[in-house]
């Protein structure tokens, strides 16, 4: 007969953690290797815009990982939208991470609401949604070639 706790336990999720990257170890040499190289490693990459008064304007915050940038936050100041800035900001973390980090790729999720159509408009392509999550919004997961 088994026990099933909920609870939050972090002895316990790191031993699920460590049985897990055993069993995916075991069963993927590609992860394995990558394990073994850099590109496992996550590594932060921040792009930030400062205005003419030296305010923060806008910022970029994600990180590389995978071969991959995963662009996690992206926002610009209301006075400075609809400028380039976004645009300019998403351009230097992709040179970043394509020059300096040796990725081919990247990726960002984005609501219906938020900005699909700009990253689109940028190259990225839609790889995936996920309508009502959360509900009422849809998901979407786009990527670029870099």
């Amino acid at each position: 007969m088994f026990s099933i706790d909920a609870v939050n336990d972090p002895e316990r999720r790191d031993v699920v953690h460590a049985r897990l990257r055993a069993a995916n170890d075991a069963r993927s040499p590609v992860l394995r290797a990558l394990r073994e190289s850099t590109q496992l490693n996550s590594e932060p990459l921040e792009v930030y815009a400062s205005g003419p008064d030296g305010a923060l304007a806008g910022g970029l915050v994600g990180h590389t990982q995978f071969g991959w940038l995963h662009i996690d936050l992206l926002w610009v100041d209301e006075p400075y939208r609809g400028a380039g800035l976004g645009s300019r900001l998403v351009v230097r973390a992709e040179e970043i991470a394509r020059n300096e980090r040796d990725c081919p790729r990247a990726r960002v999720e984005s609501w219906d609401f938020q900005a699909p159509g700009f990253y689109r408009r940028l190259g990225y392509r839609v790889a995936a949604t996920v309508p009502d999550h959360p509900p009422g919004i849809t998901d979407y997961l786009l990527v670029k070639e870099l």
